[in-house]
């Protein structure tokens, strides 16, 4: 397993997604203006194909299992461009959360081991939330169902 090295082209990837990201929230306080959402979503999109790589991000949206969270994205992106931005962000949204979903779960678990945040996730309203997202959350079958049981239950031992 090859490590997460920051060479130069990835630094500036992570910054333009952060940017985007930026962008993108200052869209939406801004009452959903169109210019801010367009320019977030172009940054993020640029800050993550060269965050990853270019064969890697068109090999992430061209998968058969991402299809319908790139194709909601791409369409929820159009849709800001040409002025609709409130419809264009609920699918980008949608589309959002459907691409990166197998990352929940290890963002759930990274963010239990966050001090303080982690000791406010480990409450018991909280836990049970957290692991019925977690094992609930790939209705069809990936592979993530498990994956995610497995690292609820390191979570568990941990504590």
């Amino acid at each position: 397993m090859a490590s997460f090295e920051m060479d130069d082209r990835k630094k500036i990837g992570l910054g333009l997604t952060g940017f985007g990201m930026f962008f993108t929230l200052l869209g939406v306080i801004f009452l959903f203006d169109k210019g801010l959402l367009a320019m977030g979503n172009i940054l993020f999109l640029a800050g993550v194909t060269l965050t990853i790589g270019p064969k890697s991000a068109l090999g992430f949206f061209m998968k058969p299992q991402n299809f319908k969270g790139t194709i909601s994205f791409g369409v929820g992106f159009f849709l800001v461009i040409i002025g609709w931005p409130i419809i264009g962000m609920i699918l980008e949204l949608y589309g959002f959360i459907v691409l990166f979903s197998g990352f929940w779960p290890t963002l759930a678990v990274f963010i239990q081991r966050i001090p303080v945040l982690g000791w406010v996730l480990q409450h018991p309203l909280f836990r049970s939330v957290n692991h019925l997202t977690i094992s609930e959350h790939d209705s069809a079958g990936n592979g993530y169902q498990y994956k995610a049981k497995d690292e609820w239950e390191k979570v568990k031992k941990l504590n």
